[in-house]
């Protein structure tokens, strides 16, 4: 009787083995499942982004949430400032700010993961991983690094910080990462494509540079910028003198040269903040945030004389010397209650009207405008 209790007493402990056994392995294969369904999802969402910004969001904000992580923080290598300019155009890009680093280059993400190209896993290690977070010191216990390559060149990088130590553990697999990085990867790629055919249709096909549309865009969002933060906002019109006699003398493709020479005068005397458009015909407009009255007229003399002083050669071999009169306007100081677009209106009409007594005052000149009422 004694044997078989022992023998009774034996296999009831092996059943209660395999069964909390079974059941750690149901409750594991359960987490899997949910861990896959909130992948899809959030896959899903990852492909259905119609915007660089949304993306971002999904990827500061949404991942969290997706999947617990207390901690998330996304570097992008922006060389040619392309991001950077795209998020500036964007209103809500204040959303997107928290926890975005924009690099003009990847070695700093060359030297964070070495020859690697796959998920790092591990313990937080201040001197290294600090300055990848918004966290206070101390908050995060554990990281997941994930580099995102496209073509076997690192476009960015996805980082994950836990509190708890056990969350992410070195020499874990990351199959489920790496899946997710590759997605982030080409959504990456797919977004900047899509601001890119944006930006088309906001560009002026001959000069490069904006065109009216982005222009109106744009100046409601440094008029929001100007009254929001209370500084200058100048407003500053360009057109080329007796243009079309230059059509008329030298031939299209000649008045076409001048454009291009014309608006690349323009840029090179304005700041990576400024905005220049072309605004139709010969006429060009520029913004210049944070800049008063004074500074603006500065700039204006700078690119009014660089112009004067240059003798364009076309291709048809024939010297074009080249004259341009400017009007200049500010954003005027109204009622809280008066609307962005009312004050685009009136600073437009007020550099406008500059330029117009700038053109019958003898041309070549600089006019400063005040506010139409």
């Amino acid at each position: 009787m004694a044997d078989n209790a022992k023998a009774n007493d034996h296999l009831q402990s092996e059943n209660d083995v395999l069964r909390r056994q079974l059941e750690s392995l149901l409750h594991e294969a359960r987490q899997n499942e949910n861990k896959m369904r909130r992948f899809d999802q959030f896959q899903q969402q990852l492909i259905g982004a119609n915007s660089l910004l949304e993306l971002i969001h999904l990827l500061l904000a949404e991942y969290k949430l997706a999947f617990g992580v207390e901690f998330t923080a996304l570097a992008l290598v922006d060389r040619e400032y392309e991001v950077t300019r795209i998020l500036e155009n964007d209103p809500g890009n204040d959303a997107a700010s928290g926890g975005l680093t924009l690099l003009q280059s990847p070695d700093a993400l060359v030297t964070l993961y070495g020859e690697k190209r796959t998920p790092c896993l591990g313990a937080f290690e201040a001197p290294h991983h600090q300055a990848l977070f918004n966290a206070p010191f101390g908050a995060i216990a554990s990281v997941a690094l994930m580099p995102l390559t496209r073509h076997g060149e690192l476009i960015g990088s996805l980082h994950s910080g836990s509190a708890d130590q056990e969350r992410y553990i070195a020499g874990c697999g990351t199959d489920f990462l790496e899946r997710l990085a590759d997605i982030i990867a080409i959504c990456l790629e797919n977004t900047l494509s899509q601001e890119r055919l944006k930006l088309l249709g906001l560009t002026d096909a001959l000069t490069g540079v904006q065109n009216r549309r982005y222009f109106d865009h744009r100046c409601l969002i440094e008029i929001g910028h100007a009254r929001r933060h209370d500084y200058p906002l100048a407003c500053m019109f360009l057109d080329i003198d007796k243009f079309k006699r230059i059509n008329d003398t030298y031939g299209h493709q000649a008045g076409d040269e001048v454009l291009m020479r014309v608006a690349s005068f323009i840029q090179t005397h304005l700041r990576v903040g400024d905005t220049i458009a072309r605004y139709g015909g010969e006429e060009f407009v520029v913004l210049l945030p944070q800049t008063d009255m004074h500074h603006a007229s500065q700039i204006a003399e700078r690119i009014r004389g660089c112009i004067a002083e240059e003798s364009l050669c076309a291709n048809s071999g024939h010297s074009i010397n080249l004259t341009i009169s400017i009007g200049l306007s500010m954003l005027p100081i109204e009622d809280p209650a008066v609307e962005n677009h009312q004050l685009a209106d009136r600073m437009v009409a007020a550099a406008d009207k500059a330029l117009y007594q700038a053109k019958h005052g003898g041309r070549n000149r600089v006019i400063c405008g005040q506010p139409a009422d």
